[in-house]
């Protein structure tokens, strides 16, 4: 079977760290073009705009969409008008309605749109879920904490309109959340802690809600320093449960469940994997449900000005 041809638009730290190595070490996908402003990908046609890529490789079959959100809908609605197949990393878009009419769009194009939620593929996550189908949950507790400037150096974007902040890390939790949990969750009241230089918080405190009426907090920020926190309390009536490494560990009890070793590759590969199959299969797979959670956040919230922020490292 020929590989599926594809090209990868914006070529900063997600693409060279994750995007790219996944796509090389899948042999049902080949490489081809890559566009990016500001760098480049050895070995293929590199191109400044995507407008450029897909008028000079009319051949490729699919677009990994890996620019900053605010340029996603536009790159999404251009590759699907060329007869692609389109792979988007998170945050999808920046708005609802943008969302919505991409579905819509991959739809009439008769091509895969793939809107991805890489924690939803760590390693943790699928047998969490199936446990909780066996037990109740009483409660749940996220808590979020990262450094900022390792993560996101350089990239001014997060803090902009349509930059989501803490948000962006957050958005991964909301999608194991909506992962785990059947039933609505709603957004009760949220914090939201932002520096008075910029436009997006730095850091969440954040009351969701079953629709059951069960509890769910998360505590966000971006400042932190040290060891990285990626963690999902999950109180049940049998005992508790947790996902840590951003997914990619699973304790029930005292025992692990789901050691994950290779952390965000293991996530990209099965990506990857997917988007093969929903292409062979003509799907398209798009959940708004983390992307609704953060726009009900922001409506519900209290913002807080707080000192400026120096995204520079210390």
């Amino acid at each position: 079977m020929q590989p599926i041809r594809i090209a990868i638009l914006g070529v900063g730290k997600i693409a060279r760290d994750q995007h790219i190595p996944a796509i090389l070490a899948n042999p049902g996908f080949q490489l081809l073009a890559a566009a990016s402003r500001h760098a480049a990908v050895a070995s293929v046609a590199n191109f400044p705009t995507i407008e450029a890529m897909l008028a000079a490789t009319p051949d490729i079959d699919a677009v990994a969409i890996c620019t900053p959100p605010a340029h996603h809908y536009a790159a999404t609605k251009l590759a699907l008008a060329n007869g692609k197949h389109v792979l988007l990393e998170k945050p999808p878009c920046t708005t609802l309605a943008q969302f919505d009419s991409m579905v819509m769009l991959a739809k009439a194009a008769g091509r895969t749109l793939y809107q991805t939620w890489h924690s939803r593929h760590a390693l943790g996550v699928a047998p969490a879920a199936r446990l909780l189908h066996e037990r109740r949950l009483r409660r749940v507790h996220v808590t979020w904490k990262e450094d900022v400037r390792r993560w996101h150096p350089g990239q001014a974007w997060i803090w902009q309109p349509g930059g989501f902040g803490v948000l962006d890390a957050g958005i991964n939790a909301l999608s194991i959340l909506t992962q785990l949990i059947d039933e609505p969750i709603f957004a009760k009241s949220a914090r939201l802690l932002v520096p008075s230089n910029c436009d997006t918080p730095i850091a969440a405190e954040i009351e969701l809600v079953g629709d059951s009426g069960l509890e769910i907090t998360a505590g966000l920020d971006f400042r932190h320093t040290g060891t990285q926190t990626w963690d999902i309390d999950l109180t049940t009536d049998t005992g508790p449960m947790k996902l840590s490494a951003g997914g990619g560990l699973l304790t029930v009890g005292d025992e692990r469940v789901a050691p994950d070793p290779a952390g965000l590759a293991s996530e990209y590969g099965s990506i990857y994997r997917r988007f093969a199959e929903l292409i062979a299969t003509g799907q398209t797979e798009a959940d708004a449900r983390p992307l609704r959670l953060v726009a009900d956040i922001r409506l519900v919230a209290r913002h807080i000005a707080i000192e400026p922020f120096d995204p520079a490292p210390g």
